[in-house]
């Protein structure tokens, strides 16, 4: 199996904790509206863009923007060049297609953050809303099936996760038999909670597009911000979205230590 130079992994490894910066970013303004602090409930488009209003704003929409190309190559490479051996049957090809439409919605994030800290948008970190996406798709030959496949595949994506969480799957990806115990414990413990929480989330929003495809009405689309509004909306919704919030900053943090262990190369670490 082909060797990843070590510039692609150190590169990929900052890949990830950037996208950890932008889950706790997340997470954070997320618990923050939970407790009525000035938050908001937002996705990671949101996320970027309330940098642009932190100190030191501009520098840090360049680092996520750079950063994240790190997360975006190591994605293409898992999907084209295939280090971890997923392999060629229906799992593993659903895997590497998984793998590429994570380069893409990342890179679409990635860029938004760059244009913004040049300023060449001042109100939007890039991309399309869900709502535009939907009602897009909608408009091709057999949208409203379209819109449905998205619904699906998105929620068993999200249930995957959440089960990679519960029964600690994820644990098999990371380089172990470096950590002490009590890295390893709370690898366990950000993992666990935090794809539990993303995986909920992600399910969420595939129900919503399934609901979008049941009802012709874009409208009912909706991302993460909205996963987190309709939480919010439910009896005792404040202490719902504040659980969730918190697994999204323990997702950051898993990320983090992702980044440091993650496995590149099976058989040469």
């Amino acid at each position: 199996m082909e060797e990843t130079k070590p510039w692609i992994r150190r590169f990929s490894r900052v890949g990830y904790m950037t996208k950890g910066i932008v889950f706790i970013i997340i997470g954070i303004l997320a618990l923050l509206a939970a407790f009525g602090t000035g938050g908001e409930t937002t996705g990671t488009t949101g996320a970027v863009e309330s940098v642009a209003t932190m100190p030191f704003g501009r520098l840090l929409l360049w680092i996520i923007g750079i950063g994240l190309f790190g997360y975006i190559a190591w994605n293409l490479i898992k999907a084209i060049k295939d280090p971890q051996g997923e392999g060629k049957d229906a799992k593993g090809i659903v895997k590497r297609i998984g793998y590429l439409v994570s380069a893409i919605i990342y890179g679409n994030l990635a860029i938004g953050a760059i244009l913004l800290a040049m300023r060449q948008k001042s109100s939007s970190g890039g991309g399309e809303s869900e709502q535009e996406i939907s009602a897009r798709l909608m408009e091709q030959p057999f949208g409203v099936w379209l819109v449905g496949l998205v619904g699906v595949i998105i929620m068993l994506y999200g249930l995957y996760e959440l089960q990679s969480g519960a029964l600690l799957k994820f644990m098999e990806q990371l380089k172990t038999h470096e950590m002490d115990a009590k890295e390893k414990s709370a690898a366990e413990k950000a993992g666990r909670v935090g794809l539990i929480a993303r995986g909920l989330v992600l399910a969420m929003i595939g129900f919503f597009f399934l609901r979008t495809a049941w009802t012709h009405n874009p409208d009912e689309s909706k991302g993460v911000g909205g996963a987190f509004d309709e939480l919010a909306s439910q009896p005792y919704g404040m202490f719902l979205l504040a659980i969730v919030a918190a697994g999204f900053i323990l997702y950051g943090i898993y990320q983090f230590i992702r980044g440091r262990y993650e496995r590149m190369n099976y058989g040469r670490q």
